[in-house]
């Protein structure tokens, strides 16, 4: 369970806070998403970093993965507002960089002091489920030596509460499956370019299926622009193969039922993590019918809310 720091709700606001002293909430206020972004991801080993890392690479963050700290700062210059920059980037960081982690609160103060935006991500869980996490795995806690895996998770315990108490989001993952770790760590990151992207995607049978459809619907029910000859050159995309092909009885009922159908999926979809969803609409040869319903189809789902992109695989091969 996620538990954040900053102003809870029963205390009064910042601008209660006397002049000169900083509003303690400020820390937890949600970055800019025009800025770019820096978050580290550190925590006790065994809670579940390389999911934390996993999840965050499928919300399109750069990660970089254990990390020595010092050189956190020199990768912050990574960081651009620029089209072709990185925008979000995510510094695992953790007691396996041994002797170069005793640096991390130093260089967490030298981020502030550069004026470098940042947040830190603190994965952690109960003593009890790190010894059965790795006696699971069959392998030693990193700084275990010869001695107990308990005397390696006390010992990083100590290295790490000072970064703890500093952390803007902390995790307690003991009770947690994968899944429930995934969407704690969407919502502690999350945009509005996190949310289920849905790919609309039109093709012709007669060149197969689409290999990564999730839903295949076909729309042969309809009659086919093809044979009317005024329309046989234009396209799906075309105003009058469009009017003709939605004027059909049952084609304007089709997309809307069929989209409320999909609403319970694609929400589904969000709770089991997944995060790209392919509804694939055939016709024969993917030119005027599967076209015309694609868009139509589309424009229905944005007006959901969903994030949608639309492609014509097949359209130009005839």
């Amino acid at each position: 369970m996620a538990a954040h720091t900053g102003r809870h709700a029963d205390e009064p606001p910042a601008t209660t806070v006397p002049i000169g002293v900083p509003a303690l909430d400020a820390q937890a206020r949600p970055p800019r998403r025009d800025l770019p972004e820096l978050l580290v991801v550190t925590g006790m080993s065994g809670a579940g970093r390389t999911k934390a890392a996993a999840v965050l690479e499928d919300l399109d963050w750069y990660v970089v993965d254990n990390l020595p700290a010092q050189l956190l700062t020199q990768l912050a210059g990574m960081l651009s507002t620029g089209p072709g920059g990185v925008h979000r980037l995510a510094a695992v960081i953790d007691v396996r960089g041994r002797e170069f982690f005793a640096d991390l609160v130093n260089v967490i103060d030298s981020l502030d002091e550069a004026g470098i935006a940042h947040r830190i991500l603190f994965l952690d869980a109960s003593d009890a489920v790190l010894v059965q996490r790795f006696e699971a795995v069959r392998r030693p806690h990193p700084l275990q030596g010869d001695g107990r895996i308990l005397d390696g998770i006390a010992e990083e315990r100590e290295l790490l509460a000072e970064v703890r108490q500093r952390a803007d989001v902390v995790i307690d993952t003991s009770d947690l499956t994968v899944h429930d770790l995934a969407r704690e760590v969407r919502e502690a990151v999350s945009s509005e370019d996190d949310t289920l992207r849905v790919h609309v995607l039109s093709f012709g049978f007669k060149y197969g299926l689409p290999l990564d459809a999730d839903h295949v619907v076909d729309v042969r029910f309809l009659a086919n622009p093809y044979w009317i000859g005024e329309l046989r050159h234009l396209t799906g995309r075309d105003e009058p193969v469009r009017d003709y092909v939605l004027g059909l009885p049952g084609a304007l009922d089709f997309v809307e039922r069929y989209s409320r159908a999909l609403e319970p999926v694609l929400a589904g979809y969000v709770q089991e993590d997944k995060r790209y969803a392919t509804i694939a609409v055939g016709c024969t040869g993917g030119k005027h019918r599967s076209v015309a319903i694609a868009e139509a189809l589309a424009a229905r789902l944005r007006e959901g809310g969903h994030r949608v992109v639309v492609n014509h695989r097949d359209l130009g091969r005839e």
